[in-house]
């Protein structure tokens, strides 16, 4: 698991007018991806309609993050609450756990083995199975952190409809992981930093001080190496299909200054900056204490103004 790598892992139903969250939904009907190397589990909840509805594909951020937005003990249940206030307003998704994670923990490869590319392949082979399947009209992939950079990568392979970023990164991460090491010691930064500059250029570093083996184990070093290969801003660049970037002014992993790189490097996308939304997209204020109570809070709903831009820039999909 990479849960310790960096703390930018941690990261309503509307009625007329009037949000609404926690209403009663169906529990979903359980989705399969069958890969090489195991089975993904994923969850639909599809609407009752008449004809095709459209569907967004909601892939989680990084580290064990499962289906529902949640880590370990930190339920906060941000991607089911997400998934349910659409489906209230007639949009189908599927949301999934990544391969290792929870009910696709069998799907799993060794951590030496596992790569970027192993998650931006299973994303994108998603898309090709929603894409088939006819009782969808549109596929929308939203990712959410980390999931934000393998969803415009699964779009763009798997020809999705539309891609929604949620709090995702603007650079490639070993630039994050120096930005969240800024507050460490400085004896820290001094051994850190040299080992994600040659990670960044594909250099193993198999003697990293055992200080740091929780960031840089040699097991973990190929998918670092993978994974610092990737720069959001080139891959979002690639979209030809409409984007939306989401960003919250209360998040403790990703600036707003990261989403305004996207959009940068994506001229034509929507930028919507949501006042007071943070990392697991719940209301709060700047005091950390009470933003991180959010991340273990499964009954705080999901942010109304979210959910707004989502339904709006959903339905405006052709």
């Amino acid at each position: 698991m990479r849960l310790t790598l960096y703390s930018f892992i941690l990261w309503v139903a509307l009625t007329g007018n009037i949000f609404a969250q926690g209403t009663s939904t169906p529990a979903g009907q359980p989705l399969d991806l069958i890969t090489t190397t195991g089975t993904l589990k994923g969850t639909l909840l599809l609407p009752a309609s008449t004809k095709p509805v459209k569907v967004v594909l909601l892939h989680a951020g990084s580290g064990p993050t499962n289906r529902d937005g949640n880590i370990g003990s930190m339920q906060n249940n941000s991607l089911k609450l997400l998934a349910e206030a659409l489906y209230a307003q007639g949009i189908a998704t599927v949301r999934y756990d990544k391969r290792g994670i929870a009910e696709s923990l069998g799907a799993g490869l060794k951590e030496a083995d596992l790569r970027f590319t192993s998650y931006t392949d299973d994303a994108t082979a998603w898309v090709e199975k929603l894409k088939k399947d006819k009782r969808f009209s549109h596929v929308i992939v939203l990712g959410h952190s980390e999931g934000s950079t393998i969803g415009m990568i699964a779009a763009r392979q798997g020809k999705a409809d539309g891609f929604i970023s949620v709090a995702g990164p603007g650079q490639s991460a070993d630039k994050i992981i120096k930005q969240q090491l800024q507050p460490q010691p400085k004896m820290v930064q001094d051994m850190a930093f040299p080992i994600l500059d040659s990670l960044a250029k594909g250099i193993l570093v198999p003697d990293a001080n055992p200080m740091l083996q929780s960031l840089f184990r040699p097991s973990v070093q190929p998918y670092l190496i993978s994974w610092f290969k990737i720069d959001p801003q080139v891959e979002i660049k690639k979209l030809t299909v409409p984007v939306l970037v989401v960003q919250g002014t209360q998040d403790l992993q990703v600036s707003t200054q990261e989403a305004q790189m996207l959009l940068d490097a994506q001229p034509k996308a929507k930028l919507v900056i949501i006042e007071n939304m943070n990392h697991v997209l719940k209301e709060t204020t700047a005091d950390k204490a009470a933003n991180m109570a959010t991340y273990s809070n499964p009954d705080q709903p999901v942010m109304p103004k979210l959910i707004q831009e989502i339904v709006a820039f959903v339905k405006a999909v052709k």
